[in-house]
C-alpha cells in the first residue's frame, strides 16, 4: 500500500548547475550554442530555468535518421523542494519525465505508433528503433523539429561531466513530480551507505507470447505494450526508483534511476507531476520526417486561435491533445490540489483561471515567459 510519504528534500541539487563544467566531455560535436540553465529553490518550489542546450558534445545533428538542427529552447519548470509519494503511481503521458540539471529534458515517448495510428494503442519505443530510424546520439537524445535536444535514456555524456568518470552516484535531474534523478549504480545495501556500488537493473521484462492484436507476431520489446513489471526481477520499483540513502541525502530519500534496460527513463510517477511539464500547442506533427511531437511544456500556452488556455485546462489535459480523457479525469483531485497555491482547500478563480490583468500577478497575469513549441 503506497502510504504518504514528506521527502525532506532541501536545497541539495539547487545549486548543482553551477559545478557542471563548460567543456565538452564525449567524442561528437560541440553544440552550436551555450548551455544556459539555472535551478533555484523559492518558497519551496524549485525553478528550473533553461535555452535546453547540453553541455557536452553531441551527436551529428541533421544527420542520418534525424534531419533536425539544434535549437535553443525557452523552459521554466516547477517542481516542489518536498515532494510527497501520491496514492497511486501516475502514467507517464505524451510529456517530459523531467529536467536534467544541465536543463535538457528527459522525453522518452515517441510520437510513433503502428499504422500511424495513435488510437491503435501500439506505440513504438524509441530506443528499439534507433539510431536506424531516429538517429539518437551516444547520450540517447535526439532533436526534434523544433530543435529542442532531448534524453530518451541515460545521457552518457552528461554523466560523465557530473562524475568526473569515477565510479558515483549523482543526481542528474528532477522529475516532474520534484524527486531526484540519479545515474544507473546503487548500494548494494540501500541503507548502507558503506556497501558497494552496483549497477541497478529495472524490474521490467519482455512479455512472454505472442501480440493479440495489432502489429501481431511474437513480443520483442519494439513496443511499449510488449514490456510489463515484474516485482523481484531487479532493484527497482515500477517508477524504476527506490528508497536509498545517497551521498545527497544520507538519511535516505525515494529517487528515481535511469537505466540500461526498459525503462531507460521512468514511465511513472511517485508523486504528482507539475502542469508546468504538461505539453501544449501542435501535436502529432511528423516534422522534418522524424514523426516526434510538437508543441512546447515550461515555455507558455495557446489554444486554437493564440488563445489562453486556462491552467485548469493544461493542468488536467497532461499530454496537450485537447481532450480530458478517461485516465487524466481520474487524476482530477490530485491535479485540482496542485492548482490550490494558497492551501486553503478551494480553488480562486485566479488560480483555475489565471490571474486576470492588472490583478496579483501584474499585468498579463502569471504567465511563464513565452518561447519557440518544444514539441
Amino acid at each position: 500500500m503506497r502510504g504518504r510519504l514528506l521527502s525532506r528534500l532541501t536545497a541539495a541539487g539547487a545549486t548543482i548547475a553551477a559545478s557542471i563544467a563548460t567543456q565538452t566531455a564525449y567524442a561528437g560535436l560541440k553544440p552550436q550554442f551555450a548551455s544556459d540553465v539555472t535551478i533555484t529553490v523559492e518558497n519551496d518550489v524549485r525553478v528550473i530555468r533553461s535555452n535546453g542546450i547540453p553541455n557536452h558534445e553531441t551527436g551529428q545533428f541533421p544527420g542520418k535518421g534525424n534531419p533536425n538542427t539544434i535549437a535553443p529552447q525557452r523552459y521554466e519548470f516547477r517542481v516542489p523542494a518536498n515532494p510527497q509519494v501520491a496514492d497511486h503511481a501516475t502514467p507517464l503521458r505524451m510529456q517530459p519525465f523531467g529536467v536534467a540539471v544541465n536543463g535538457v529534458v528527459f522525453d522518452p515517448g515517441a510520437a510513433e505508433w503502428w499504422n500511424g495510428d495513435r488510437n491503435s494503442g501500439w506505440q513504438y519505443e524509441l530506443l528499439m528503433m534507433a539510431p536506424l530510424y531516429l538517429g539518437a546520439d551516444a547520450s540517447h537524445a535526439h532533436v526534434q523539429p523544433n530543435g529542442a535536444y532531448h534524453y530518451h535514456g541515460i545521457p552518457t555524456a552528461l554523466v560523465q561531466v557530473l562524475t568526473g568518470g569515477k565510479e558515483k552516484m549523482v543526481i542528474v535531474g528532477w522529475a516532474a513530480d520534484g524527486f531526484p534523478i540519479y545515474n544507473n549504480l546503487g548500494h548494494t545495501d540501500p541503507k548502507d551507505a558503506a556497501s558497494p556500488l552496483k549497477t541497478l537493473k529495472s524490474s521490467y521484462r519482455v512479455k512472454s507470447g505472442k501480440r493479440p492484436g495489432g502489429p501481431g507476431g511474437a513480443y520483442d520489446g519494439k513496443f511499449l505494450a510488449d514490456y510489463e513489471y515484474a516485482a523481484g526481477i531487479g532493484d527497482l520499483d515500477e517508477c524504476n526508483g527506490r528508497f536509498e540513502v545517497t551521498p545527497d541525502y544520507p538519511q535516505g530519500v525515494y529517487h528515481y534511476v535511469l537505466t540500461e534496460q526498459f525503462p531507460y527513463v521512468p514511465r511513472q510517477f511517485h508523486g504528482t507531476p507539475d502542469p508546468s511539464f504538461n505539453r501544449h500547442g501542435p501535436g502529432g506533427g511528423a516534422g522534418g520526417g522524424t514523426g516526434e511531437r510538437q508543441g512546447g511544456p515550461g515555455s507558455g500556452s495557446a489554444g486554437p486561435g493564440g488563445r489562453p488556455i486556462p491552467p485548469i485546462v493544461q493542468a488536467l489535459d497532461a499530454n496537450g491533445d485537447g481532450v480530458i480523457d478517461a485516465d487524466e479525469m481520474a487524476n482530477a483531485p490530485a491535479v485540482l490540489k496542485k492548482l490550490d497555491k494558497n492551501g486553503d482547500g478551494k480553488l480562486t478563480r485566479d488560480e483555475y483561471l489565471g490571474a486576470r490583468p492588472g490583478g496579483p500577478a501584474g499585468p498579463g497575469g502569471p504567465g511563464r515567459p513565452g518561447g519557440p513549441p518544444d514539441r
